[in-house]
């Protein structure tokens, strides 16, 4: 039998252009989505280019459900700091009857907010429509083709229709992982596996919960936890979980895994062999620490799992190098910037192995937020590109804490704006008028911090 080659040559072929857009969209994440609704609005031709068949990224496939990053504990009271666009997110979710008010996290230390998915999916569907949004779904990215070394020229996407191409003048890259400031020669870190990259997790849903019976069942579970694994019946993947009530008591979301290689490294989610090994391993762990609620947890003795998240929840793979990275402690230290463009008030969550490890900012009267630079969306290298999202200039303990949802609305909004404003002046996407973004980003209702409050 012939070896398996290592590489086929395939033969040169001519590539369709899908289309031509002033703004082209890479990824349909809560980045994605307000950079595309920004651009637009701004009188931008855009397309929002999204692998699955709907927006929302790792709130939608991921089986999220909970918004994290939209509040602060700023000096003792919480407060919502992350506003613009997600606002009107918020405001459309709960028009469907799909939001639920904020809930305190982590041992009551922060906010968050559950949110029905199929609610989050319409309304980001309506919001891109109303906006005037090419939506180009069940597209994947897979190349760039460039003009010259430091500009995008076209996006190479694979679809059902075959392969495509998408010519842009401005890119914004909101792929979460980086893919095309990669494709284009832009730096990028990726944290070693084996060394610390945060390890993935698989959402499920439960229903039939007994509604009464389980009230106040979420303190008790790791407590519980813990008991199980001291009487030898279970091995959980991982400590602190997140077991929690959705909009209808008698459904709870359950973040309860922790996806890794047979060496114990985390899943890589730009390794297509990893990917698939998370899936796999992910529903078994489903399927094995499920029957412990069943057994142990109050309320959930004729509960069932309803649904399974389409795929594994990613939280780091590239983070792009810009302009500037944010850090732990600009994030521990409640750092101002300049060129704010929004803020973050989330703890540094880091998902190590068997574990979540919190750090929270400093000092026993600190403010609870740090701002958020406009430099971080501004790659090295590429001059009509910004990167949005988890995959934006962020040093490995930073994005441990401002790639949740709060910070990636807000990247998004800046950046589709900001590519309204290179289009105009025509200049580079990081020698824009920063105060003119700061001034249309306020305008829009956005906040970038201060001591006026949120």
């Amino acid at each position: 039998m012939n070896p398996t080659p290592r590489s086929l040559d395939e033969p040169a072929r001519s590539t369709p252009v899908l289309g031509s857009y002033e703004v082209v969209v890479v990824g349909g994440g809560p980045a994605g989505v307000t950079a595309a609704v920004a651009a637009a609005r701004s009188g931008r031709s855009t397309v929002l280019v999204e692998r699955y068949g709907y927006s929302g990224g790792a709130g939608s496939a991921g089986g999220l459900s909970t918004f994290c990053g939209l509040h602060a504990n700023v000096h003792g009271e919480h407060k919502q700091v992350v506003h613009g666009l997600a606002d009107e997110v918020l405001e459309r979710v709960d028009r469907l009857g799909g939001l639920n008010p904020p809930h305190l996290s982590f041992a009551d230390r922060i906010m968050a907010q559950a949110y029905d998915i199929s609610a989050y999916k319409i309304a980001l569907d309506d919001m891109l429509v109303e906006s005037g949004v090419d939506v180009l779904f069940h597209a994947l990215g897979v190349g760039v083709l460039m003009r010259d070394e430091h500009t995008v020229g076209a996006l190479l996407v694979e679809s059902k229709s075959g392969r495509g191409a998408v010519t842009g003048e401005v890119f914004i890259d909101c792929s979460g992982d980086g893919d095309l400031a990669a494709w284009a020669g832009a730096p990028y870190e990726k944290t070693d596996p084996a060394h610390g990259m945060l390890y993935p997790s698989l959402m499920f849903r439960v229903n039939g919960v007994d509604a009464a019976a389980a009230a106040g069942a979420q303190r008790l579970i790791p407590e519980l936890m813990e008991e199980a694994e001291r009487s030898g019946r279970y091995a959980f993947p991982r400590k602190r979980p997140i077991v929690r009530p959705q909009r209808n008591p008698l459904e709870w979301r359950a973040n309860i895994t922790q996806l890794s290689n047979p060496d114990g490294s985390a899943i890589d989610g730009t390794d297509v062999r990893q990917l698939s090994r998370g899936e796999l391993q992910g529903r078994r762990q489903v399927r094995d620490v499920f029957p412990f609620f069943q057994e142990s947890v109050p309320g959930f003795a004729d509960s069932y799992v309803v649904d399974i998240a389409p795929s594994i929840g990613i939280r780091e793979t590239r983070r792009i190098v810009g302009a500037y990275q944010v850090t732990e402690d600009d994030i521990l230290d409640c750092v101002d910037f300049e060129d704010s463009i929004g803020v973050n008030g989330w703890p540094v969550e880091a998902h190590v192995a068997g574990d979540v490890e919190l750090r929270w900012q400093r000092g026993e009267d600190n403010r609870g937020y740090n701002q958020l630079p406009f430099r971080m969306i501004v790659p090295q290298l590429l001059t009509n590109t910004y990167v949005a999202g988890r995959c934006a200039s962020m040093t490995h303990e930073g994005q441990s804490s401002a790639r949740v949802t709060g910070p990636c609305f807000e990247m998004g909004q800046a950046a589709g704006t900001a590519a309204d404003l290179a289009l105009a002046a025509g200049v580079a996407v990081g020698d824009i008028d920063v105060p003119e973004l700061q001034r249309r980003l306020e305008k829009d209702g956005a906040w970038l911090g201060g001591e006026d409050g949120a």
